[in-house]
């Protein structure tokens, strides 16, 4: 039985993810930053834990070594760890290096460090699925006006490209889902609420089926990409959106 790690289980899009693969019939190990939150986010999933800064390398070898220890080489990873880290939109001057910086180590350095650490064991058994969660921000300007976030989803979007250039030989398929607008933690309910009733009906006004995603809607994507019929697929970004691209 394969394994599955998952990423960002307390933003609410990965834990849907974990117990998706779980219910695929996946062996399902999940991470995320240390703290109360993750622990009742994995108390809730009933799966093997490991909390780690993602963000930093030497976190992530020795979560990657843990992993290993215990259950086996994951051969799938699912980078779900990201967001705004608390952040709103604030004018680009006024945009401090600390907060850019945590925003690209929680979105775009974490999806690398883990590939770094798991492409050798995924190269050696021939085979692997890494899938990203980026956004319709990586797309385009992102509704949140936060420049650190819009920049790290690209950023997140390209390096899924470069991957699957790279480890694809070794078949290894790296690809990304792009969620639109779901309503999964505090972040998004937060914006959500900002927009007010006339904003709230507009951005539905737009989505082709119109009602915003759940999170259950992201995972079923992850699955597919993660499963057998998604075999010769890398190197793209499916967008989930209702239509909204």
């Amino acid at each position: 039985m394969t394994l599955a790690l998952v990423t960002g289980i307390v933003g609410g899009i990965g834990a849907a993810i974990a117990r998706r693969l779980a219910d695929d019939g996946f062996d399902v190990v999940v991470s995320d930053r240390p703290g109360t939150a993750f622990d009742d986010a994995a108390a809730a999933l009933g799966l093997p834990a490991y909390a780690a800064d993602l963000g930093r390398r030497a976190d992530v070898e020795r979560l990657v070594a843990a992993i290993t220890q215990a259950q086996g080489a994951p051969g799938v990873l699912v980078n779900s760890a990201g967001g705004v880290c608390g952040q709103v939109h604030q004018a680009v001057d006024k945009v401090s290096e600390e907060d850019w910086r945590a925003v690209f180590a929680a979105n775009t350095d974490s999806a690398f460090f883990l590939a770094q650490a798991l492409a050798p064991a995924m190269r050696a058994q021939g085979s692997g699925r890494i899938v990203t969660i980026s956004s319709g921000a990586g797309l385009k300007p992102s509704l949140t006006g936060i420049q650190a976030y819009t920049a790290a989803k690209h950023a997140l979007v390209g390096l899924t490209r470069q991957l699957a250039l790279e480890l694809g030989p070794a078949g290894i398929t790296v690809n990304s889902v792009a969620p639109g607008f779901v309503l999964s933690n505090d972040a998004t309910r937060r914006q959500w609420d900002s927009y007010g009733e006339a904003g709230q009906q507009a951005m539905v006004g737009r989505i082709h089926l119109r009602r915003l995603g759940q999170p259950e809607d992201i995972a079923g994507a992850v699955s597919f990409l993660a499963g057998a019929d998604a075999a010769w697929i890398t190197g793209q970004v499916l967008c989930v959106d209702g239509g909204h691209t």
